[in-house]
């Protein structure tokens, strides 16, 4: 169950106020409790009992005790293992009103709809103890992921009629809930629809790499885009141009946020999905895996009341991860905190997050501008993209609010002469810089099959290094494995590069000197490069010498 459907019912019932719901909201989400656990330890109710008695109340349901119960064979039947798994559904009785299912998650009135359109009968939600429901599922239809054959009977008859009618047809509906599912299951962060003239490929990326499904039959493209438009709110009718959109669904009783793209290709609509899953991403500056020394340097300088903080890196280097920790850092009752993205990608209480349009004239220097008269403390903006955003952001800077934002560039040092670049006079960039910080992100190796092995002497050329210079040092790498799908690899962890803007690198900056200038004198007042931070993680056991070389 999402903690947004628990507190609000009981916000609205008058069970707790909106303090109590910000409390247990922080609770649920931000620290990782569940939130029917949360709720109870808050001693709302005297016995589980009672809360799923009011959610039934809530629903008009009827509230049922699964303890000893045990269904007829014939009722089993009639939902496959895989809708229940999935949906995590139970069925309880058939009778002349529909299909009476108990839900893991009741709250969520989607699950009801889906899986109406899956069963193609009518579904009356009732209300059980959701451990009761789940252990039936488990005893039943056992604990197993769904797999395809056992879902979709129907799947070689579908994608046969029109787009818009197919895209809510049961095989359809149940096959790109089980993409999304499975991916999910496999921490993806991007799931990618792509038809091409001969085949239909889905892939999904995890950690950075990715990874192909069994594909699906052709003739199946069409409506399954169909089916991800309908679900995103977008034009289904409308083929020619790209579309953006929006998901919002549950897998697996885990609220999930999707952010979706439609691009018109020589053979269909390519899809991805950004799966912006917040279980899977832990906020917290203290929990991205960063040196001391530069968790207490980012701490000091984002409680500077003013100047301008960058995060570098290419695409998926985890650059808004990092500013958003820094953002819960720093996001207290005292402060008032902006944001221009684009688009938005995690909610953040307290924090007024503003989604920018430019096809309505809404660009980040537009809402930057705007930004400096709703008296704000501090000011995110997603990227410095162009001369006018960053000349603004030196100016919020300039009048006492710290900027935080990002750039795409290889390094830290290249982050000042980009700045320079875009047309920013030199010493308005020496005069509001603090500090900029580079990032990218390596796959870690499996804990569970790592094995120390011998590098090659090529490949320790490759990092510059002799046998002197290991000194013994131990190095690995994973052997492949079921629990990290045979990679080597589990989990990512990020690599830092810290420029510090002190006076030596601001007289630089104001001499408008190129960017390995500046990187020599960063690196001679004690930089940390990107490669030798790599290197730390090599001889730390994190990650391995092939990474290192494929990022820095």
């Amino acid at each position: 169950m999402t903690a947004q459907n628990v507190v609000d019912m009981l916000e609205a019932r008058g069970v707790i106020d909106s303090g109590q719901a910000y409390d247990i909201t922080q609770d649920a989400v931000h620290n990782g409790k569940d939130v029917l656990q949360v709720v109870l330890d808050y001693g709302l109710f005297t016995t589980e009992d009672e809360f799923w008695a009011m959610v039934a109340e809530e629903l008009g349901a009827e509230h049922f005790d699964l303890a000893e119960f045990e269904p007829p064979p014939s009722v089993i039947g009639l939902i496959p293992a895989g809708m229940a798994r999935l949906y995590g559904a139970f069925p309880i009785t058939l009778d002349g009103r529909g299909l009476h299912v108990a839900f893991t998650d009741p709250l969520n009135p989607q699950l009801v709809e889906d899986l109406r359109f899956g069963l193609d009968k009518t579904v009356v939600p009732v209300v059980a103890r959701r451990a009761q429901v789940q252990a039936l599922i488990d005893k039943h239809y056992g604990s197993g992921a769904p797999n395809i054959d056992e879902i979709f009977g129907g799947l070689k008859d579908a994608g046969k009629g029109s787009p818009e009618v197919e895209a809510n047809s049961a095989p359809i509906v149940k096959f790109v809930d089980l993409v999304m599912t499975q991916a999910i299951k496999e921490r993806a962060s991007d799931i990618h629809f792509e038809p091409f003239e001969h085949e239909f490929k889905i892939r999904y990326r995890v950690d950075g790499a990715l990874y192909e499904m069994a594909p699906p039959p052709i003739h199946l493209a069409t409506s399954v885009i169909s089916r991800i438009k309908v679900m995103s709110n977008m034009n289904i009718a409308e083929r020619r141009v790209p579309q953006d959109g929006r998901i919002k669904t549950t897998v697996n009783g885990k609220g999930v946020d999707m952010r979706v793209s439609s691009l018109p290709t020589q053979h269909g609509e390519s899809v991805v999905l950004r799966v912006l899953d917040r279980s899977s991403v832990n906020l917290d500056l203290e929990h991205l895996g960063m040196p001391p020394y530069l968790f207490d340097y980012i701490s000091e300088t984002i409680n500077k009341p003013n100047g301008i903080f960058i995060v570098t890196g290419p695409t998926g280097a985890g650059k808004t991860t990092t500013l958003y920790a820094c953002l819960r850092r720093i996001n207290t009752i005292d402060s008032k905190l902006l944001t221009a993205e684009d688009p938005v990608e995690y909610e953040l209480d307290g924090v007024m997050q503003v989604p920018v349009n430019p096809a309505v004239g809404l660009t980040f220097a537009k809402a930057l501008r705007a930004f400096l008269r709703q008296d704000p403390d501090r000011i995110m903006v997603g990227e410095m993209r162009d001369k006018e955003t960053a000349q603004i952001a030196i100016q919020a800077s300039l009048t006492g609010h710290l900027v935080l934002s990002t750039l795409h560039t290889n390094d830290a040092a290249g982050a000042v002469t980009r700045l320079v670049d875009m047309g920013v006079e030199p010493f308005l960039v020496a005069a509001t810089l603090e500090g900029v910080l580079a990032q990218r992100l390596l796959r870690t190796v499996c804990k569970n099959c790592r094995m120390p092995y011998e590098p090659s002497l090529s490949i320790l050329n490759q990092l510059n290094l002799s046998q002197s210079d290991i000194g013994g040092k131990q190095f690995y790498t994973g052997n492949g494995c079921d629990k990290c799908g045979g990679s080597g690899y589990k989990g990512r962890k990020g690599i830092y590069e810290l420029l510090d803007v002190t006076d030596p690198i601001r007289d630089l900056v104001t001499q408008r000197a190129p960017t390995l200038a500046l990187k020599q004198k960063a690196i001679e007042l004690g930089m940390q490069t990107l490669r030798e931070d790599g290197l730390r993680n090599i001889y730390d056991g994190e990650t391995t010498i092939e990474e290192v070389l494929k990022y820095t």
